[in-house]
């Protein structure tokens, strides 16, 4: 593969804002990527998720912090990170007027390391054809074919913004499961950047929120779900409104029975719940998008002191 890693970094952002005129479009980012991990990056769209990738592939200059790949810094070095750095953007943006086998021998004379049986044999899984011309592709054939340039000189790190956005769930799919594959026979390391919070659950082992240019969460996959519970609630007796407790990130119900969001520790839940006469009746794991969309919404007004 590529020449051997100078750190156990592969990306090290620190402290990084960025504006735009008057808009904070970055604030004050600090995020660490190890080799080989999977690195979720959710966000809605225009929290600043592409803002940062542009700046890890040196396209923006860091203003305020820094910003280092594989320890050096993208703007000051791009060969150093370029050539080692696979990308696929929500875009596509790719010369329409060539046809797919020029897209790939012009692909390939950037990259050293481009593996010509390997670009084959993913054209040939992605159902491209050589004399296709980019422009008549389908929109899932041409995020298939900016994939494939992508991956076939072995990145060592691979940066897909919005992916899938747009495709159909085939196309999806197919995406998704080249770089599954990709992740387990090479142990790679991806940042994958969307706001189809199922496909970055599905995919990632750490994951990072950005909710208006700030990074709001940032832990494994594994802590995320251990952290996190979602109860259905029942109390002996009627309520208005829902008991405050520590760590609630989002409750929805009325009367007699309430569905809750929260972190912390379920023995102090329990011993609160139990002043107020109310049973936890149902336990279950949140998903990454419920998980998502409470803290990026807040508590409704429905708590009140115990």
């Amino acid at each position: 593969m590529n020449q051997e890693l100078n750190t156990d970094k592969v990306i090290e952002v620190e402290g990084l804002s960025r504006h735009f005129g008057k808009k904070e479009a970055l604030r004050n980012i600090n995020l660490t990527v190890r080799p080989g991990q999977v690195f979720g990056l959710v966000g809605e769209n225009g929290a600043g998720k592409t803002t940062l990738i542009r700046h890890l592939l040196g396209a923006y200059s860091a203003k305020t912090g820094s910003v280092r790949v594989f320890g050096f810094d993208p703007v000051a070095n791009p060969v150093a990170v370029l050539g080692r750095t696979g990308y696929l953007s929500e875009d596509r943006d790719l010369p329409l007027w060539m046809k797919v086998r020029e897209l790939m021998a012009y692909t390939a004379a950037f990259y050293p390391d481009w593996d010509q049986p390997f670009a084959e044999d993913l054209r040939k899984r992605f159902g491209l054809s050589l004399d296709t011309k980019i422009k008549a592709l389908s929109r899932g054939e041409k995020a298939k074919a900016g994939l494939l340039m992508a991956l076939a000189h072995r990145p060592d790190l691979l940066l897909l913004d919005e992916p899938s956005s747009g495709l159909d769930a085939v196309a999806r799919k197919d995406i998704l499961g080249e770089v599954i594959r990709s992740v387990a026979e090479e142990g790679r390391t991806v940042i994958f950047s969307s706001h189809l919070l199922d496909e970055v659950e599905r995919v990632s082992d750490h994951v990072a929120m950005i909710h208006d240019g700030a990074v709001t969460l940032d832990m494994s996959m594994d802590e995320l779900k251990e952290g996190h519970h979602r109860f259905v609630i029942r109390f002996s007796e009627s309520r208005e409104c829902f008991p405050d407790v520590p760590g609630l990130l989002h409750v929805e119900g009325s009367g007699r029975e309430w569905r809750v969001l929260c972190t912390g520790a379920l023995d102090e839940l329990n011993g609160l719940l139990q002043e107020t006469d109310g049973q936890i009746i149902e336990t279950m794991t949140p998903t990454l998008d419920e998980i998502f969309v409470a803290r990026a919404t807040g508590i409704p007004s429905k708590t009140m002191a115990i």
